[in-house]
């Protein structure tokens, strides 16, 4: 792939939680149509990271760009007007609202790619293909889910954004194993309609069954980059980085 397919791309990124500073001179890059796997234990800096990205973070340093725009200062609702979604770990749903309510609330407009094809666009009638589990309760309020329901939600909501990119927050951690296996078929079917994902995860097997690249994440710091291929072969790196 050529650089012209790179959508988003961080160098030299710094971020603190107060006087803490957690992210030293992260370089990374996500290209159009991959999914791309933010390894690491817990405490790495993965989280973080996403939320720097998106302009969750107060105190940031170094250049974001997405799609030919400098998000190094950016809000994070104007990075979602750009095309670019944001999963949290923690879901933040709207718990006293439908379903279809909160599918609504994220609702944007239709998006072009820069050479003028569509972006993937989403329904709540797509989304209810993509999660059948949603399709089965649209008027049940968000607060009564579960939480792998619940998880699902939160994605969709994302969705109807119409991203071009996703930022998905271990979207593996604390959910049943049926619901691990749904995320999975969701994040396959999303890259095939074209739609980029940048994930934070630790399950080296959830991450392997989706991921093209990887980069390894220890203490802020960006320790290991390959294909996916590559990392699950080296032994040594999953040893020193990502072993429990």
């Amino acid at each position: 792939m050529s650089d012209s397919d790179i959508l988003l791309e961080a160098k030299g990124l710094a971020a603190w939680y107060g006087a803490a500073q957690i992210l030293y001179d992260v370089d990374l890059q996500v290209r159009r149509g991959e999914v791309v796997a933010l390894m690491g234990r817990n405490g790495a800096g993965k989280s973080t990271t996403l939320k720097a990205l998106i302009g969750m973070l107060a105190r940031r340093r170094g250049q974001i760009s997405f799609m030919g725009h400098d998000l190094s200062r950016s809000e994070p609702h104007q990075a979602a007007r750009l095309g670019l979604g944001f999963v949290p770990e923690d879901r933040r749903i709207f718990t006293d609202l439908t379903v279809m309510e909160n599918l609504e609330v994220g609702k944007q407009k239709l998006r072009q790619w820069p050479d003028g094809m569509a972006a993937p666009y989403w329904t709540p009638e797509r989304l209810f293909e993509l999660f059948p589990n949603l399709g089965e309760m649209p008027q049940r309020p968000g607060g009564s889910m579960s939480g792998g329901e619940q998880q699902m939600l939160t994605v969709a909501r994302t969705l109807m954004g119409n991203p071009f990119l996703v930022l998905l927050d271990e979207p593996s951690e604390g959910v049943a194993p049926v619901i691990v296996e749904q995320m999975v078929h969701m994040i396959l079917a999303l890259k095939a309609q074209g739609v980029s994902i940048l994930l934070s995860e630790q399950n080296m097997h959830f991450a392997e069954l989706v991921s093209d690249r990887a980069y390894v994440l220890e203490k802020g710091q960006i320790r290991y980059h390959a294909s996916m291929h590559e990392l699950a072969a080296n032994d040594e790196v999953r040893r020193n980085y990502l072993s429990v």
